[in-house]
């Protein structure tokens, strides 16, 4: 894949790359999925990581909106949904059920 498909899926907020690589704003030192709905960045602030863990360790922060931090993110989730799956929290080997 080379910076011109990359940067076509940033611009679109395609999907279908979402997990194929994240792509960071310098300007703003926040990385993102290629599907986050964020503002468009400016092309020459924008570098590319093949993963997460990359671009954290160059000193970008995850993206607030598209979570790229975590493995499956879909803010459009029924947020019920959400709750209902998160019901039973692990805490030092012990385990919590919310009320």
């Amino acid at each position: 894949m080379d910076d011109n498909e990359m940067w076509q899926a940033v611009q679109t907020c395609d999907p279908a790359y979402d997990g194929d690589f994240f792509y960071a704003v310098q300007t703003t030192r926040i990385f993102c999925r290629p599907s986050c709905q964020s503002k468009c960045p400016r092309r020459n602030n924008v570098e590319y990581f093949k993963s997460n863990a990359e671009a954290e360790a160059a000193g970008y922060r995850p993206c607030k909106r598209c979570r790229p931090d975590l493995p499956q993110y879909d803010p459009d989730r029924d947020p019920a949904e959400v709750r209902s799956s998160l019901t039973t929290i692990s805490v030092t080997g012990k385990s919590l059920t919310s009320s």
